[in-house]
């Protein structure tokens, strides 16, 4: 069975800095491009960052560009969001993804606060 976890959401000033980590079980995450979101409450859900199945290709979302790094350890099944300089409107929570068959598979998410 998939299964995604998501944690290191935390509580953070404007312009600080955090890392989210996602653990997948229950497949091979070298086989498949791996995914952060995020949705606030009332708004649909945003694509953050992708990555490929190696980690050299990534893709940004523009609102986010410059200030996030998505990385992927595939030994340990982990992917990662480096989020820095944030600001309040990055409060929301940041779930992880991975599409297998056709069938979107989702953490329950981490919350991430900005705010002084």
């Amino acid at each position: 069975q998939v299964h995604l976890v998501e944690s290191g959401g935390d509580l953070v000033q404007p312009g600080g800095s955090l890392r989210l980590s996602c653990v997948g079980s229950g497949f091979h995450l070298i086989n498949h491009f791996m995914h952060w979101y995020r949705q606030a409450p009332g708004k649909e859900r945003e694509l953050v960052a992708s990555i490929g199945h190696l980690g050299l290709n990534t893709n940004y979302a523009d609102s986010m560009r410059g200030r996030v790094t998505i990385s992927r350890d595939n030994a340990k099944n982990m992917v990662y969001l480096q989020m820095n300089n944030l600001e309040p409107e990055d409060t929301t929570a940041y779930l992880c993804n991975v599409k297998i068959q056709q069938t979107d598979y989702w953490g329950q998410g981490t919350q991430v606060t900005v705010s002084s």
